[in-house]
């Protein structure tokens, strides 16, 4: 299924909040390119997540997608003063942030210190987000040709991808710039991929 998505449009959040809810898979739309996604507290839909990604299901290769800070603390634990500051000063935006997991996480995403966390600048998905009521499993949409890494054409994700995930939302032409990754879970900061976002 494919549906078009422009800014915030309720009727698709209530189709994908519904097909996220029953385990399903969905492609969509960041601030920067399109991801492969999941609702994070389904066991079963990250398990066909880490296939798809062959990867092992114990510990699938993901990143929380949050609406706010105030919902990533809930997975990761309290965060310390300076973290909430970064944060604060880059999100939402093109970042994901390797955080320190301090508490247990939910079963479903696997025994793991470090957890990355993504506030996209995306009114529509952060509101999908919300009415969903827990984050997004998120793993990065790789074209096969290792020279474009992203797809950008919505027809060629439908075409690659469509077999594979429950729903598409369409909102036009991606990105090919991913964001950019930074550990905060050491002593100081680093930059561990360098995407659209600039850290200083």
């Amino acid at each position: 299924m494919r549906l078009s998505f422009y800014g915030h449009n309720d009727k698709v959040i209530r189709k994908a909040v519904e097909i996220l809810s029953s385990g399903g898979l969905i492609i969509y739309p960041t601030d920067t390119v399109y991801a492969l996604g999941c609702a994070s507290l389904n066991t079963t839909a990250l398990a066909k997540l880490a296939k798809i990604k062959n990867a092992k299901k114990t510990k699938p290769p993901v990143s929380l997608v949050c609406f706010s800070i105030s919902q990533a603390a809930e997975y990761t634990g309290q965060m310390d003063n300076a973290t909430f500051r970064v944060l604060k000063s880059y999100l939402p935006g093109p970042f994901t942030f390797i955080l320190p997991v301090t508490q247990k996480l939910p079963k479903a995403l696997g025994n793991r210190n470090s957890i990355g966390v993504r506030i996209p600048n995306h009114d529509g998905i952060c509101g999908l987000i919300d009415a969903l009521g827990q984050p997004l499993a998120s793993a990065s949409l790789h074209h096969a040709d290792e020279v474009r890494d992203y797809t950008t054409d919505p027809d060629e994700i439908e075409q690659d991808w469509g077999s594979v995930v429950d729903l598409f939302i369409d909102s036009g032409f991606g990105g090919n710039k991913p964001s950019t990754v930074v550990d905060l879970s050491g002593n100081t900061p680093e930059i561990i991929r360098q995407g659209v976002g600039v850290f200083s």
